[in-house]
């Protein structure tokens, strides 16, 4: 009989690959932080003797949950500015607060906060873009969750840098520092069309191909960013982007709400990726992406928060539901992203934006064991007749009970294991009193 470090055994086990598949009574076989076998659970006890022994009897075990879109820190800003479109958002409120309060403690602190809110979630990979991305790599790689940190870029000057080329610079810096750490992975992140100009674009397209990372930007994200090109450049942004060359599957374009149909068979055509964020779109009416359209066009497509200044949470399970829900009205038809291809673009769908899915994303031997167990037996999730149906439709955040990374435990019974709760949220408290006091903006006193 062989020694294994781990036997999780679920009442329900949903790989995600194959597709369409649900195990029952099944085991996941965990050893040196891999998958060793996906059997039935009578046949791995009687194949192998675990050190440790998970039975999650009322469960259904997922892989890891995949947020492809966060800015983790601005978990500082949650609730700081609601109720506003994009640019009032940006321009008057986060753009300023940004400037008062970022820096490396704020990066820290926030994305400490946002990792324990992931865990308990569920997700345990998250593609970052923000400031101090070192200290971001840090936080996760102590807590011992995956995740993929953006080289930030913007041409105007910020608490992180001055110009174009500092901004590389640092980037490559933190590309080099966590190259060998095998949790953290690096992607260039220039900001948007509208914030990064032509040359800094063609040489992060250049240095993405020598170092083999992805570009990570937000992308189509409302009209106003169409107008501003067409007036500033006489093409739409795509048309710009495949035009310096970064339409590519290097490419993750997040947000993606205004599209036509050339525009989506360019995206399929070049291989790039979209990475959608529901919740985000609707807060601040940014707009629909056409997923049915963009599915059926064969472009994969991963699933986002966004930052939780603009969601207002980093809740996978309401984005998959509000994903599906979304999806059906838009294009008016009941079936547009069924509940399984939901879970799969929660999960591999993000994997694979992130060029990550050869180890994670779905639950087959070999891969990373990622994954995280789910309560089914509560009163909101019964009677049971379909438990990837419930996943999506019916189930919540706060029936993830146990979350692995890499086959490290870091949730057991909804308590963190790597982190310490009551100084991560004394920590928010503490930014809480500093920002208010001040409206957001150091110069404006609350009354």
């Amino acid at each position: 009989m062989n020694t294994v470090d781990l036997i999780a055994h679920a009442r329900w086990l949903i790989p995600v690959e194959p597709e369409g598949v649900t195990y029952e009574n099944h085991a996941l076989v965990v050893h040196s932080g891999r998958i060793v076998a996906v059997l039935p659970s009578a046949e791995a006890d009687q194949r192998y003797q675990a050190n440790t022994t998970a039975r999650l009897t009322d469960h259904a075990i997922i892989p890891g949950l995949v947020n492809a879109h966060t800015h983790a820190a601005m978990t500082l800003f949650r609730g700081l500015a609601d109720d506003l479109p994009l640019m009032d958002w940006l321009n008057k409120h986060i753009w300023p607060a940004e400037q008062a309060w970022v820096s490396a403690e704020f990066a820290s602190d926030g994305t400490e906060l946002a990792v324990a809110e992931m865990l308990r979630g569920g997700t345990t990979c998250f593609n970052d873009m923000y400031f101090f991305a070192d200290e971001t790599a840090r936080v996760a790689a102590d807590a011992g969750m995956r995740a993929m940190v953006g080289l930030i870029l913007i041409d105007f000057p910020t608490v992180w840098a001055a110009s174009s080329d500092e901004y590389i610079s640092k980037g490559l810096a933190i590309h080099d520092q966590f190259r060998s750490d095998p949790l953290i992975r690096t992607a260039f992140a220039p900001h948007a069309p509208y914030t990064v100009s032509n040359s800094p674009l063609e040489k992060v397209r250049v240095l993405a191909d020598e170092l083999d990372i992805p570009i990570h930007m937000h992308v189509h994200e409302t009209a106003d960013e169409i107008g501003q090109s067409l007036a500033q450049h006489n093409e739409r942004p795509l048309q710009r982007l495949a035009r310096l060359g970064l339409l590519s599957p290097r490419l993750m374009a997040v947000h993606m709400t205004q599209l036509n149909d050339d525009e989506i068979a360019m995206i399929a055509a070049g291989g790039a990726h979209i990475v959608h964020c529901p919740e985000s779109n609707l807060k601040l009416a940014s707009g629909f992406c056409p997923v049915a359209n963009v599915a059926r066009s064969g472009i994969n497509i991963g699933l986002g928060t966004d930052g939780a200044a603009s969601n207002n949470d980093l809740d996978m399970f309401g984005e998959m539901r509000t994903a599906a829900l979304i999806a059906k009205a838009v294009a008016g038809d009941a079936s547009a992203l069924p509940a399984m291809q939901a879970l799969k673009i929660a999960t591999l769908g993000g994997a694979k934006a992130m060029g990550m899915d050869s180890k994670i994303g779905s639950l087959l031997p070999g891969k990373a064991a990622d994954f995280t167990a789910v309560r089914l037996d509560d009163i909101e999730t019964q009677p049971l007749y379909d438990p990837v149906s419930h996943l999506v439709y019916a189930a919540s955040r706060q029936q993830v009970t146990d979350v692995w990374v890499a086959g490290r435990q870091l949730l057991k019974n909804r308590e963190l294991l790597t982190l310490d709760t009551a100084a991560v949220l004394a920590k928010a408290r503490q930014w809480r009193e500093r920002i208010a006091a001040t409206n957001g903006f150091p110069g404006r006193t609350s009354h």
